[in-house]
């Protein structure tokens, strides 16, 4: 069945022009005035319209136009509606895309061109239709609301769905901001311990002086300010799930003890003398390599091998063909909803900047891109100025996609220095990364400290 496609244009001579052209392809519907172009719309509940803002009664006024745009997008906001009109002034454009519509072409359209953007509207409909299926069955779910339909995040489920089911060390590997806690609660929530607690700590975030502390717990009186006896993260998650994120950040004293609460599952207190006994399933996370650091002698080959008994990769989000458009418009859609901004979608140029882009953030990028866009916009469609993202960025060819990558890298640890005054932990914890990370990434791109405010 072909996709049924609305023409609302007064020129009868238009119509007649798109229909050649375009009934190929298109179930169409034609409209020369509102009433009839409402109620085809009513009837045939068409996923694009072509609209022209210049109607009788007043063909030279867009108001006509506008008013059609914002009955059409009450009644279905997911519909995709391009303007096509003679009236090409900038101010007219921007009142339209702000009311909500997808594009703006000014008359005369190519042909071909129309066809590619016809396309791509259409596809993105189907996209748009195929997240909502997708979200009725997470929901339903147990990937804690993880999506993803791409080839390489089916593997990652498959992969859930069979260490789940055993109490094996998993070792998630993949680049900040990839989801690795979600894949950690996804394994726990279909496992025999689901009932039991999840406890995740991030092994780059704490102190050195203090991770022993927090992982192993004290006696009172271990150390100065020690007035109580603590349990630590291991102990609370006795009968379920503990998380090390981040583990190639503990340092080597730490090692050892964690590779010998593995062989034994015992240990004991910072400050203590008796051992505890405890049923713990581990699972670590690592945006780092593992294998080179053993190499250098910064992490135990004997830890590693217990750790990763099982090992899962997490594609980066620019490997996921198709995922992108996808995840951003379930951010939107939960934003949406937080800020009390009903009806928002994203322009056209926003959809191809999001796929263009190289997002060394990942998903955590993408969600504070979104978040942000989200709270910051006027009008009904987000734009790709809207997500802090150049429109343009594909025009430009680059030389690697290490060149570019590190590019927008560069550009990310700037700005997050920027608004934070040159302080690395705050722009650190913006970024979703380790301090050890930053300094990493800012060595690797030459960004000296206390030069935040050049861009």
């Amino acid at each position: 069945m072909k996709p049924r496609l609305l023409i609302v244009d007064d020129d009868e001579e238009i119509r007649t022009q798109m229909k050649w052209a375009l009934s190929k392809d298109y179930d169409l519907s034609l409209a020369a005035d509102r009433d009839t172009a409402l109620s085809a719309f009513r009837q045939y509940q068409p996923a694009v319209v072509l609209l022209d803002l210049g109607l009788p009664p007043e063909p030279a006024n867009p108001e006509q136009g506008l008013g059609i745009l914002g009955e059409m997008l009450a009644i279905d906001r997911r519909c995709k509606v391009i303007i096509i009109s003679g009236q090409s002034e900038r101010a007219i454009a921007l009142r339209a895309v702000g009311a909500g519509a997808y594009d703006f072409h000014a008359k005369p359209v190519q042909l071909d061109e129309l066809r590619l953007i016809l396309k791509r509207c259409f596809h993105v409909a189907l996209l748009e239709r195929e997240f909502l299926e997708m979200r009725a069955r997470m929901d339903q779910d147990a990937f804690e609301g993880m999506i993803g339909s791409s080839p390489q995040m089916q593997r990652v489920f498959e992969s859930i769905r069979k260490v789940a089911t055993t109490d094996a060390p998993v070792l998630i590997q993949g680049e900040s901001g990839t989801g690795k806690e979600m894949v950690a609660q996804g394994i726990h929530q279909r496992s025999a311990r689901r009932n039991g607690p999840f406890v995740p700590i991030n092994c780059g975030a704490i102190p050195e002086a203090l991770l022993e502390s927090e992982l192993f717990g004290h006696e009172k009186g271990a150390f100065t300010g020690a007035h109580v006896q603590r349990k630590g993260h291991i102990e609370a998650a006795d009968g379920g799930t503990l998380f090390l994120d981040e583990v190639g950040e503990l340092p080597p004293p730490l090692q050892v003890k964690l590779l010998r609460f593995l062989q034994e599952q015992r240990f004991s207190r910072v400050g203590g003398r008796g051992e505890i006994a405890v049923n713990v399933r581990v699972i670590a996370a690592t945006n780092a390599d593992l294998r080179k650091a053993m190499t250098t002698g910064a992490f135990r080959e004997d830890l590693y091998y217990r750790l990763a008994v099982v090992e899962m990769a997490l594609p980066p989000l620019r490997e996921r063909e198709g995922d992108i458009e996808v995840i951003a418009r379930s951010f939107l859609d939960r934003f949406a909803r937080e800020n009390k901004k009903p009806g928002l979608s994203f322009a056209s140029d926003a959809v191809r900047s999001m796929a263009r882009h190289i997002w060394p953030g990942n998903i955590r990028e993408l969600q504070n891109r979104v978040r942000r866009a989200v709270i910051m916009c006027d009008g009904r469609r987000l734009t790709a100025a809207d997500l802090e993202l150049d429109s343009a960025e594909a025009g430009t060819a680059m030389t690697s996609l290490k060149e570019a990558r590190e590019q927008v890298e560069r550009e990310m640890v700037t700005r997050a220095l920027k608004r934070h005054h040159g302080k690395i932990a705050p722009a650190a914890v913006e970024l979703g990364i380790s301090r050890p990370t930053m300094y990493e990434l800012m060595d690797k791109l030459g960004i000296q400290k206390g030069e935040p405010a050049k861009e």
